[in-house]
């Protein structure tokens, strides 16, 4: 079902390796991840079970390169394998290559595919990066007639240290059909295959979501050279999923347990993304990034840990307001504290003060935090209030969220002069997306934490599914300077045009 000019951006080494048939192949290239002062994970896919070789240097000619035998790609792995470097240089450029070598016959060996990264200064320098979610939502997907998804290519040429996606990473329940019509007439044509046609629901039509975004020749390109620090969120498994959800109305699904779906969406994600942890034992997302003396990056789950959607009212906090949960709660109040980094960035799947209803239809039940009440903190409003009022009792300084999940991009200052529950230190919230789906907004914002509206975009008013053609994918843009510490947020659009942007200066001790 691959639709015309799939493969025709792949790169030409691709093709140099079919001279054999027994020779692996790398057809979804390379990417790292999970990078920080403690090293950085590697990460590809054979197309047969063979074992990962990968030679990494300081420099472009791996002149003195370190050689590492990785693991094997088994069908158990979906073929995909990974590696952690630890113990590398700081603040240098790290040259990687990956070949996979035939377990029948160590002579046949793929061809090298290459990469790279940086690691993170122990100095004061300058660093920067870029963040965004959403990728192939509401049926708009790989067009190769406006050249794929472009957006991918604009963040590369910005040379970020590092990308945060936060969030569906995949459609896992939006098949793809070859056109969709726009208002105007005009017609969107997506590359399609047969994981795309149908709603994921066995561990292979997850990884046959995955595997489709990796069609795209702007996407290889930016794994092999951004590594990338994923977050998961509702799509990656089905839209606004809990544990507890059942699809007993669902005509598109044979499986009804989200938990059973769910439980293969997450195999799918850990083989797919270039994550630190392996794919044995209970996921821990959650974790910190170093990235020098500038900056903190501390990733959050709000997926697995969640209480089921309901009316979020609750008066005391308890199983049922559980939103990150006590364990990933407790970490990172520790995580927090212990931070000697100018900036402490939190990067999650979905905004505080936004409202994101379970049901958007009827505007009832609560997917994410707020519960449209603009009171005091109720439901999963108290898990928040209280990991707020330890930072401000902490002094916990230059604390921001980066997020995603609303498909347009918007910058909240949440002041406690402005809000209900006032037990806080102002902070930012800054919000993007999305990558490659539709446009939708503004939701509206809810006054429990003095959220207001410092810019957003938003589509043009009565207008619902904006498409790529019309604006609606968007990245935020991340840069702090060594010096002074200044740090520097902009929104911009898929040309990489900047729309908004704000200096934050570093609060002082």
């Amino acid at each position: 079902m691959l639709g015309a000019g799939a493969f025709a951006t792949l790169p030409q080494r691709v093709f140099a390796q079919t001279g054999s048939a027994s020779r692996p192949r790398l057809l979804q290239g390379v990417q790292s991840g999970d990078v920080g002062g403690d090293g950085a994970t590697l990460w590809s896919r054979s197309d047969r079970p063979a074992r990962m070789i990968v030679e990494h240097a300081t420099t472009e000619s791996f002149a003195g390169a370190t050689r590492l035998q990785g693991p094997t790609a088994f069908d158990e792995t979906g073929y995909t394998s990974r590696l952690r470097l630890t113990g590398l240089p700081q603040g240098q450029t790290v040259f990687y290559r990956i070949a996979y070598e035939n377990l029948a016959d160590n002579n046949a060996t793929s061809d090298w595919v290459t990469g790279r990264f940086r690691t993170p200064s122990a100095i004061q320098s300058d660093l920067s990066f870029v963040w965004s979610a959403d990728t192939v939502g509401q049926g708009w997907g790989i067009n190769p007639e406006v050249g794929g998804m472009t957006i991918y290519e604009t963040m590369r040429s910005l040379a970020p240290d590092f990308f945060v996606h936060c969030g569906d990473t995949i459609y896992a329940d939006d098949p793809l059909a070859p056109e969709k019509k726009l208002p105007d007439g005009r017609i969107w044509k997506n590359v399609t295959t047969e994981a795309k046609s149908k709603v994921a629901e066995t561990l292979a039509d997850f990884r046959g979501n995955h595997l489709y975004n990796f069609l795209d020749h702007n996407l290889r390109r930016f794994n092999a050279e951004v590594p990338m620090i994923a977050l998961w969120d509702d799509h990656d498994v089905l839209d606004n999923w809990y544990w507890e959800r059942r699809l007993d109305e669902d005509a598109r699904y044979q499986e009804k347990s989200v938990g059973v779906l769910a439980q293969r969406a997450e195999r799918a994600f850990r083989e797919f993304m270039p994550l630190a942890d392996g794919l044995d034992g209970t996921m821990r997302l959650f974790r910190k990034f170093s990235f020098g003396p500038r900056l903190d990056l501390f990733r959050l789950d709000m997926r697995s840990f969640r209480a089921p959607n309901g009316a979020n009212r609750q008066a005391s906090a308890g199983l049922n307001t559980a939103f990150l949960g006590i364990e990933q709660i407790i970490w990172l109040k520790q995580a927090l504290k212990a931070s000697t980094a100018t900036w402490k960035i939190v990067a999650a799947d979905m905004p505080l003060g936004l409202v994101v209803y379970d049901d958007w239809r009827r505007k009832s039940g609560f997917e994410a935090v707020a519960n449209a009440d603009n009171g005091p903190p109720l439901g999963r409003e108290l898990e928040v209030a209280d990991l707020l009022s330890f930072i401000k009792r902490e002094d916990i300084r230059n604390v921001h969220w980066i997020t995603a999940d609303v498909h347009y991009p918007a910058t909240h200052r949440y002041d406690p002069a402005r809000a209900a529950f006032t037990d806080f230190t102002p902070f930012y919230e800054f919000v993007s997306g999305p990558l490659c789906a539709g446009g939708f907004g503004p939701n509206i914002l809810d006054g429990t934490f003095g959220p207001q509206v410092v810019f957003q975009k938003v589509p043009p008013t009565g207008r619902f599914d904006l498409s790529p053609l019309e604006g609606s994918c968007h990245f935020g843009h991340v840069k702090i300077d060594g010096r002074s510490g200044v740090m520097t947020v902009s929104h911009r659009d898929a040309t990489g045009a900047v729309i908004h942007s704000l200096d934050l200066a570093p609060a002082q001790d």
